[in-house]
């Protein structure tokens, strides 16, 4: 990853959240940096891990891409994928990263502006960001071991342990006997 025009060695983290009760029902972490490619086996993980396609699937700007719209659609989940950000003109934030929008891009900012989309996407807040910060906050900083298979299973391990505390935390408080 190139973080202020230096390369660092990192690991980008991927999660799938349910949005209803923030568990993690997808984790994968890799050595590369563009997200978008990640969409697909990320998806196909959710499905199989959760033996159901869901109604809906947000996502921030890094994923999209037409082949992931169109991937969405084929499985029978509808897609919100930003597409950047809009300046108060309605030109885009970085015209640098988009020079000419495609159709693709047209039609997922127009889905994105419509108000069912609209509150669909600005959910994403509270569902997918918040668990990243719950990690955080309980101490994970950084991936302790070297080598990639290691580190993915660190990762799957802290997804494991969000999941257990929030188990653990949704029942019903028990009275300790006198």
């Amino acid at each position: 990853m190139v973080r202020d025009g230096a390369f660092l060695q990192a690991y980008n983290a991927q999660i799938a959240v349910d949005d209803a009760h923030q568990i993690i029902v997808a984790a994968a972490l890799s050595n590369q940096a563009p997200d978008a490619q990640y969409f697909e086996p990320l998806l196909r993980r959710v499905v199989r891990n959760c033996d159901a396609v869901p109604a809906c699937v947000t996502a921030d700007t890094g994923y999209f891409s037409a082949a992931n719209v169109q991937f969405a659609d084929h499985l029978g989940t509808e897609p919100l994928i930003s597409v950047g950000r809009l300046r108060r003109g309605g030109t885009p934030a970085s015209p640098s990263r988009s020079p000419r929008p495609t159709a693709a891009h047209l039609a997922m900012r127009t889905a994105l502006e419509q108000p069912h989309g609209r509150a669909i996407y600005a959910r994403r807040k509270t569902t997918v960001e918040p668990v990243f910060g719950q990690i955080r906050t309980r101490g994970f900083r950084q991936l302790s071991f070297r080598g990639l298979f290691k580190n993915r299973c660190e990762w799957a391990f802290v997804a494991l342990v969000h999941n257990l505390l929030k188990l653990f935390r949704a029942q019903s408080p028990r009275t300790v006997p006198a």
